[in-house]
């Protein structure tokens, strides 16, 4: 992302940062469970890493965050190897998931805040954050043949979206931004966390099935 001089500028730098290597990271462990060559790691990576980010940036207009910046490609592409070099590991599956929820609440954090910056309104700006914290994980999950993670009833999307609401709505009320931000990490991540521990999962809908009603 285009960033300002300014400790705002350089937080959301680094978070960013810290968030594609992150989800680079839920990638490659991804194209491990399949047992794909080293390139697939790295493709699988780098897609999953920057792909909620440049929907986000398409959709509101502001020139994509890693086209004039390698290194987010590059933070991806390290990530991948640090998996490959693990090797073989049991515990690559859990890994993936607490990963995937600490890249989830950063990325609802920095996308939502990307798109206030720009003026965005904040409804919008939160499901921008969502939309970021969702589009890399949906296309790891086609490309890996997983379950898609927006047709599961596991808490995954309600801890983003709570995530980036905490922090659009203390941003309104005038908190700064790191306070705001933790804030928003932090009930993104322990929602998503504890739904992992203790298993929770949203309802699923009550009505009768077609065959009933026929």
């Amino acid at each position: 992302m285009d960033v300002q001089l300014d400790p705002l500028g350089t937080a959301l730098f680094w978070l960013d940062y810290a968030a594609v290597a992150v989800f680079g990271a839920t990638g490659a462990l991804a194209a491990a469970r399949r047992k794909h060559d080293i390139i697939t790691f790295g493709f699988f990576a780098a897609i999953t890493g920057v792909g909620g980010g440049t929907l986000r940036d398409l959709l509101i207009g502001a020139p994509v965050f890693w086209v004039q910046r390698p290194g987010y490609i590059l933070a991806c592409l390290a990530a991948a190897a640090l998996v490959w070099l693990l090797g073989k590991r049991g515990w690559r599956f859990r890994a993936l998931l607490w990963l995937d929820a600490l890249g989830m609440a950063a990325y609802a954090v920095v996308g939502t805040a990307k798109a206030l910056g720009l003026g965005v309104h904040p409804f919008s700006a939160v499901v921008m954050g969502v939309l970021t914290t969702a589009f890399g994980g949906v296309i790891r999950d086609v490309l890996a043949e997983e379950p898609n993670l927006l047709l599961r009833r596991e808490i995954y999307i309600t801890a983003a979206l709570l995530g980036a609401s905490v922090f659009a709505v203390l941003k309104l009320l005038g908190v700064a931004f790191w306070p705001a931000g933790l804030a928003g990490f932090v009930a993104a991540f322990g929602l998503r966390a504890a739904a992992l521990k203790f298993g929770w999962s949203l309802p699923g809908f009550a009505g009768e099935d077609e065959a009933e009603v026929e």
